[in-house]
């Protein structure tokens, strides 16, 4: 069932693809403004390149999110996954995996070649990836359980970034801090450990607010 609910999400995504491009190009358009709002000196650019690269990975990946559940929502389909026999985890668990799939994987691919662009020693991209992989798919939880959470709210489109963004802080300080640090282990094994922790809870929290939409 969980495969079958992502397969369609994908399908979905497919038919109707303005927000994973969305994602994407805002991505590359926020990247591409800082070098004109700093400078387009390229040692500043390389010493803050990784921070541009994750601060505008997490705005991307907020953009999808309002639509997540909102759209199921709308037109009676959540209603109708609930009853399929999948529990309220299983899809929240398969809606954030669609929404990496989606969007989080494209903004890990794109990532490349922006920092690049902005001048990060290509010796470090290897770590900025390393860092990306659990790191979006972290935020992919965390929004995911954020959208459900102020899922069927009045002004929820308001209060999902105030609520999400707080909570995804973490994961940008230690992603921007593996690229700058001489050793990063530390900065990545923390990364992992906050996906570690986010797989059971964001789901867990994310059922409980599809229940609570539902009711």
């Amino acid at each position: 069932m969980l495969s079958a609910l992502i397969g369609r999400e994908i399908r979905l995504a497919l038919r109707h693809g303005a927000d994973s491009v969305a994602a994407v190009l805002f991505f590359l358009v926020v990247s591409a403004l800082f070098p004109l709002a700093i400078s387009p000196s390229p040692a500043l650019l390389g010493q803050l390149a990784a921070g541009i690269v994750w601060v505008a990975a997490l705005l991307a990946s907020l953009l999808p999110l309002e639509r997540l559940f909102g759209a199921d929502y709308d037109d009676g389909s959540l209603d109708q996954l609930l009853l399929s026999g999948l529990s309220p985890l299983g899809v929240a668990a398969g809606k954030a995996a669609a929404h990496w799939l989606l969007t989080g994987l494209p903004l890990l691919i794109a990532a490349g070649p922006i920092a690049i662009m902005l001048r990060l020693d290509p010796a470090r991209l290897p770590v900025l990836l390393g860092g990306l992989l659990p790191g979006t798919l972290t935020l992919s939880l965390i929004g995911a359980a954020g959208a459900a959470l102020v899922l069927g709210a009045r002004r929820g489109a308001m209060l999902l970034p105030l609520l999400v963004l707080p909570l995804a802080t973490p994961v940008l300080i230690f992603g921007t801090a593996a690229v700058g640090a001489d050793h990063p282990r530390a900065e990545l094994l923390l990364l992992a450990a906050l996906l570690a922790a986010a797989l059971p809870l964001c789901p867990l929290a994310a059922g409980a607010g599809l229940r609570a939409a539902a009711e």
